[in-house]
């Protein structure tokens, strides 16, 4: 690592006069950023050990490929899905989401999912594209839970990754920070509601034939802590919830990450407290880690007027690809990282 090196920069991003307040950043786009009208299919890929996971591309074209992958209980209906591959085909690249196990409408065959330290898919996945696609280079960005498995996932693999750069946004670096951070104030609603969809998940999951779980004590297991103590450890091979936080927080991964890494993050993120957010000397020199004084959870919206809204993260990530694919390196002198 060079100790020169500047890893993390103060972004230019000023959220809109009309939306300062980190929840009003994280609730706008979920309920006022329409979907583009997009082409797409759909693809089930079937996995090594007998499972599947559920594939959406955009319209293929020779070139750069870009894998989305979502957040906690996300999808292509999540907010930022079809515009993120929206931006992409834009672009004149093809993208992909990579639903996790589960999360694309249909329950997945084994017991156990995903979580956010899941990587094996990942790497499955990028390994098929790579045979597939041997001409066309690989990216990748990850959205909050997603980034989490991004960038453990890049530092696992070291320069073995099998892409040429990848950003992630709205990480939950600190997994046991960021229950501890959703177990309080406002933040508790989107705890409620995302402890919610998981438990009926489980419940219609395992509604008939074998249960790994005691769904009848789901009602009591109603913030992350529990939840994941008592449903996504067991599920997962992790000893407790505390074991799962440890090995799958992506922040002990940073450093050793070759791949080009763009992070996007805000330090009023009402998923993660600021002392969640790496410091310097743990990225690696591959990294640039963008932080907001504003913009809230996967928010990043900016912009005159409420009709005329625009988001960060879609710019950020085409200017970023555009440097990558270009054949372009990020500069890291004197002034930064931030040269895109």
């Amino acid at each position: 690592m060079n100790p020169s090196a500047q890893r993390i920069i103060y972004s230019q991003f000023k959220p809109a006069w009309w939306l300062t307040n980190r929840h009003a950043q994280t609730l706008w786009p979920a309920f006022f950023h329409p979907a583009p009208r997009l082409e797409i299919s759909w693809e089930t890929l079937d996995l090594p050990d007998g499972d599947f996971i559920d594939l959406v591309w955009t319209q293929n074209k020779p070139g750069p490929i870009v894998i989305l992958l979502h957040g906690l209980e996300g999808g292509i209906e999540s907010h930022y899905a079809k515009n993120l591959l929206h931006t992409i085909h834009d672009a004149g690249w093809t993208g992909v989401l990579m639903h996790f196990r589960g999360c694309s409408g249909r329950h997945n065959r084994l017991l156990r999912s995903y979580h956010s330290g899941e990587t094996g898919d990942l790497r499955y996945f990028i390994e098929t594209l790579g045979k597939r696609y041997p001409d066309s280079p690989l990216a990748a960005i990850g959205i909050s839970l997603g980034g989490n498995v991004l960038l453990k996932y890049l530092g696992e693999t070291r320069d073995q990754s099998g892409l040429a750069a990848a950003m992630a946004v709205s990480v939950p670096f600190d997994l046991a920070n960021g229950a501890r951070t959703l177990n309080r104030g406002f933040a508790r609603l989107y705890q409620r509601y995302l402890v919610n969809r998981l438990a009926n998940k489980i419940r219609d999951k395992f509604s008939t034939g074998s249960v790994p779980v005691r769904v009848e004590k789901l009602p009591e297991w109603d913030n992350f802590y529990r939840f994941d103590h008592n449903v996504t450890a067991p599920l997962h091979g992790f000893k407790s919830a505390d074991d799962y936080y440890q090995r799958s927080s992506s922040r002990q991964f940073l450093k050793d990450i070759i791949t080009p890494t763009h992070i996007l993050h805000s330090r009023d993120d009402p998923f993660l407290s600021p002392d969640g957010i790496p410091k310097e000397d743990e990225l690696s020199d591959a990294c640039c880690l963008e932080l907001t004084e504003k913009g809230g959870h996967v928010g990043f919206i900016y912009g005159a007027i409420p009709g005329m809204a625009r988001y960060w993260i879609e710019r950020r990530l085409r200017e970023f690809l555009i440097k990558q694919f270009s054949g372009e390196k990020i500069l890291r002198r004197s002034m930064g990282c931030n040269t895109i």
